[in-house]
């Protein structure tokens, strides 16, 4: 070995060991600082730290994202969730709607209706994987007839795996809460459609006093102080804060299904401090996307004396943390109605000989609620611009619209009604002759089979709202494609529209833009169909709604154990911040428990 390889070896040895005694300074330097952490007080400290610990291991290993490469969204994986990371937790689930009907039929038997309706598609294959308890209120014609003494019934059908627990109410309150304040003031102030909000002092009593009896129906059922419940949609602004009351430990994770609008057009509700801060009681409040997300964040730093945490997506209000995130919701994956329908082939047949479709014509379906903000007017605007913009198209292409009464006692609902069977009929008469009538109107109820029957038919698929939280037909349409074709025009202001890229994205507004869209749909070749169609159920496959369901039901794990830490952790005398709050940052927990 030369003399410069051995003075180069002395001198790395020298600066390992400086830096060996260096760290032994820091540390015995640090242990100096902090003896009540690094010292051994007691069995009682050493009990308390080595559980801190155990929680941080739990909390930072669940604090992975879940969007975690590889995972398979399922039934077994809501219950696996469940039996890990919330063991002997209560699922209950609050709607307004119920996922099952029971009417008396003329004859005196008894109907059972399954709505076709978008948040039911969603929740219901949920709650048969959580096994728990869904609150709805009970306006079936039989739905008294059929509960027990309790006012429950086991659901579904033939297959029960879990209670429905059915809320009644009176005509006034109906009136008032649901028809009055939720969908003649809280819909039209949430979604940009020009349709002046109404609100009553009346509605708003009928509104309160309705949320407050959910309130004790949700208390009576649950089995422990410590319930897991979802609260969903508009109809229950008030429910987090009256639930938080009474079962101060429960997880209340609430998930709007609508949009928010931003704060100067929620400033025009009278009771909007009400409606945060009945939101705010709430763990977790979901929205379709962030934009939805982050309008609800400015409106409580508008009107609310809060703390906003916009780097941890969280609002410190009256002592209590609320998060506030996006969860985008779908369907099921694998459809299990489509087991049961006959094929795309058969369902095209069946479908052009009821409606009568012509050899050879394209067939575009639009399946909706009668509402106002799904843009159906808008496409007839678009059907005739195609007409004359592009005259050939006649007799080559018809448009079938499913529109299911809704709300039809209101006057917003019944004008819409009118002037869609007037329209439809001028455009008949226009362009249409004995054999050929370009719209085919049908303001009636279907089933969900009927429904998916229809979008396996279309060569078109039209979801074209004027604004929309999410739109779960764009992605049952999708769904029920498993021979890969169809064309999917998709309005940019659907939630969906941030998901399903490879749709045909319009701007309902745009007559010119969307006939075009519609040619351009009329003419896409089966190769380009199939590519757009493959990638977009990729997308439904992979964020089904049991991802969206296990996002809130692992976020709601991390909120309990962050609970359990801050127990432990409160061992420690920590002063409060200059807000007074009980926000602590990860660091600090860290640093809390001993952790570097």
């Amino acid at each position: 070995m030369t003399q410069y390889s051995v003075l180069l070896l002395v001198l790395i040895l020298a600066s390992l060991g400086l830096s060996a005694f260096a760290i032994f300074i820091s540390i015995s330097r640090y242990r100096r600082n902090h003896p009540r952490i690094s010292a051994v007080a007691g069995p009682g400290d050493d009990f308390a730290t080595e559980a801190a610990r155990k929680v941080l291991r739990e909390f930072e290993k669940n604090g992975q994202s879940v969007d975690a490469a590889l995972v398979t969204w399922s039934p077994e994986t809501l219950r696996k969730i469940l039996a890990d990371e919330l063991p002997d937790a209560q699922v209950i689930i609050v709607s307004n709607r119920e996922p099952y009907i029971h009417n008396e039929t003329r004859n005196g038997d008894v109907e059972l209706v399954v709505p076709a309706s978008g948040l039911v598609s969603a929740l219901e294959p949920i709650t048969r994987a959580c096994g728990g308890t869904w609150i709805a209120y009970g306006g079936g014609t039989a739905d008294r007839t059929v509960v027990d003494r309790n006012d429950r019934v086991q659901v579904p059908p033939g297959n029960p795996s879990y209670t429905l627990r059915r809320v009644w109410l009176s005509d006034d309150e109906y009136q008032g809460y649901y028809l009055g304040f939720a969908n003649e003031g809280l819909w039209p102030l949430c979604h940009i459609a020009f349709t002046r909000p109404i609100f009553r002092e009346s509605d708003w009593e009928a509104y309160e006093a309705v949320n407050r009896k959910f309130a004790e129906t949700v208390v009576a059922e649950a089995r422990n102080e410590r319930p897991i419940v979802l609260v969903q949609d508009y109809h229950f602004a008030l429910l987090p804060r009256m639930i938080r009351e009474r079962l101060p430990e429960a997880i209340v994770i609430t998930f709007w299904h609508i949009p928010w609008p931003n704060s100067e057009v929620f400033s025009i509700c009278p009771w909007r401090e009400r409606i945060l801060d009945g939101l705010l009681g709430s763990s977790i409040v979901g929205f379709h996307t962030q934009f939805h997300a982050n309008n609800f964040t400015e409106s409580v730093d508008r009107f609310m004396e809060s703390r906003i945490e916009r780097a941890d997506a969280a609002i410190s209000y009256g002592g209590q943390v609320t998060l506030v995130h996006s969860y985008p919701i779908s369907i099921e994956w694998p459809v299990e109605l489509l087991k049961t329908l006959p094929s795309v082939e058969e369902c095209r047949a069946r479908v052009r000989k009821r409606f009568r479709i012509p050899t050879g014509a394209k067939l575009c379906v639009g399946v909706e609620r009668l509402d106002y903000t799904k843009g159906i007017l808008d496409r007839f605007h678009a059907l005739e611009e195609l007409f004359i913009r592009h005259p050939e198209t006649i007799g080559n292409v018809v448009f079938l619209q499913i529109a299911a009464p809704s709300r039809g006692t209101l006057p917003a609902y019944k004008q819409l009604h009118e002037e869609c069977l007037r329209y439809a009929d001028e455009l008949n008469q226009r362009y249409g002759n004995k054999s050929y009538q370009p719209v085919v109107m049908v303001a009636e109820h279907h089933s969900q089979a009927a429904v998916y029957e229809l979008y396996r038919a279309a060569d078109i698929c039209l979801v074209t709202s004027l604004h929309d939280g999410m739109n779960l037909v764009a992605k049952e349409f999708v769904a029920s494609r498993d021979d890969e074709q169809g064309v999917l025009l998709l309005s940019t202001f659907a939630g969906a529209s941030r998901e399903l890229l490879e749709a045909l994205i319009v701007n309902p507004y745009d007559a010119a833009m969307m006939s075009e869209a519609m040619l351009q749909a009329m003419t896409m070749g089966p190769d380009e169909q199939h590519e757009r169609m493959r990638r977009m159920r990729d997308i439904v496959r992979d964020n089904n709604v049991y991802r969206w369901a296990g996002s809130m039901l692992l976020d709601a794990a991390r909120l309990r154990k962050r609970g359990d830490l801050d127990r432990v952790t409160a061992l420690y005398d920590r002063p409060a911040g200059p807000t007074g709050d009980n926000v602590v940052s990860m660091f600090e927990r860290k640093q809390a428990v001993g952790f570097r």
